[in-house]
């Protein structure tokens, strides 16, 4: 069943036996994959893909399959969201990042039905502009159209729309990690799921408002299954996946657009995301040679964390779709963040070449 230009979290609401999708996600287009999703919207493990993938050169049995193309998914799909997730957003004036990707018409056609002033951007996608300076992996542009005209905030997707940032009326980005305290002190959870690149600020926060904090590995997918397994209805990750599960099988990029927007409640976007205190963190992306995660590295990160006891941390760890390895630090200021990120930088560089 073909569904047409769709985002990945429609695929997951829509999957039959199986959804799959074909995408960069959040990357550019030379970096086309795909995406696979079982009937209940969880991506399959890493077990069963490598099974499909060992499947893939060997012949084809049985009888061959049919095509048929479904008519109206996108609309469907949009009138979903507005039933479980929107509210009125009369007067709200928000510039939309669509990366040139799957959001391109249904988001901001959606944002205008809930009364929204709109103006969208990065809307025309070609095949070959996706995630191209724009969407949530490059907030620039969103951020010089925020700053230059008038908004009251503005939101960014990536390509295949499971992913969304925001930045307020003064084009200052807001990460996962912000959107998700927003969302969880709106919502009045008890519980939200996040992983180990969450700030330890956001542990502090939910700490002082008696929510539990439960902390998975990188990935969406883990995020998922920590709900599921918890009883949870709301995680994410730093990088801008939102889970929130009530009416929803998986993280999607409008649906928590839309719980920000509605989350506001006549506050600017910087006061409601003033409730949490971050602690600086510096980033690296480390181009390699190799892969793998060489015991001197992991001995290194071991040592810091501990002689750090708290006031910081550090994380080391492979991308799962590019050549980098991804470091991490938080410090106790923007100085010791960045001595620690540019330690640990040079060592991978050195083992990893």
């Amino acid at each position: 069943m073909l569904g047409g230009v769709l985002p990945t979290p429609a695929v997951a609401l829509l999957a039959l036996d199986l959804g799959v999708v074909v995408s960069a996600s959040h990357n550019p287009p030379e970096y086309n994959g795909i995406k696979l999703f079982a009937r209940d919207g969880a991506k399959l493990s890493d077990a069963a893909e490598e099974e499909i993938e060992g499947l893939l050169d060997a012949a084809p049995r049985g009888k061959p399959g049919t095509v048929d193309e479904l008519e109206m998914v996108d609309e469907s799909y949009g009138e979903h969201l507005i039933e479980r997730f929107g509210s009125d957003l009369s007067g709200l004036r928000i510039a939309v990042d669509c990366a040139n990707g799957a959001y391109s018409e249904i988001a901001p056609a959606t944002l205008r039905q809930l009364g929204a002033e709109v103006t969208a951007l990065a809307d025309r996608p070609d095949g070959t502009n996706i995630n191209v300076g724009c969407g949530a992996t490059d907030l620039s542009l969103l951020q010089s159209t925020v700053r230059a005209g008038s908004f009251d905030l503005g939101v960014a997707f990536d390509g295949d729309g499971d992913r969304m940032l925001a930045v307020d009326a003064a084009g200052e980005p807001l990460d996962g990690d912000g959107i998700l305290a927003v969302l969880a002190l709106h919502l009045e959870v008890e519980l939200v799921a996040v992983t180990t690149m969450t700030n330890l600020g956001f542990h502090r926060l939910m700490e002082e408002h008696g929510i539990r904090v439960v902390t998975t590995d990188v990935g969406d997918r883990y995020v998922l299954e920590a709900l599921r397994r918890e009883g949870g209805v709301l995680g994410g990750e730093q990088s801008g996946h939102i889970l929130y599960l009530r009416g929803h099988v998986t993280g999607d990029g409008l649906a928590a657009a839309l719980l920000l927007c509605g989350a506001l409640e006549g506050r600017t976007l910087a006061e409601a995301a003033g409730v949490l205190v971050r602690l600086p963190q510096s980033k690296q992306n480390v181009r390699v040679a190799r892969k793998g995660m060489p015991a001197a590295v992991l001995e290194e990160v071991a040592r810091l964390n501990l002689e750090l006891a708290g006031r910081g941390r550090v994380l080391v760890r492979p991308s799962g779709t590019e050549p980098v390895v991804r470091v991490l630090a938080e410090g106790e200021s923007e100085a010791h963040a960045e001595e620690l990120c540019a330690i640990l930088s040079a060592l991978v560089q050195r083992e990893l070449g």
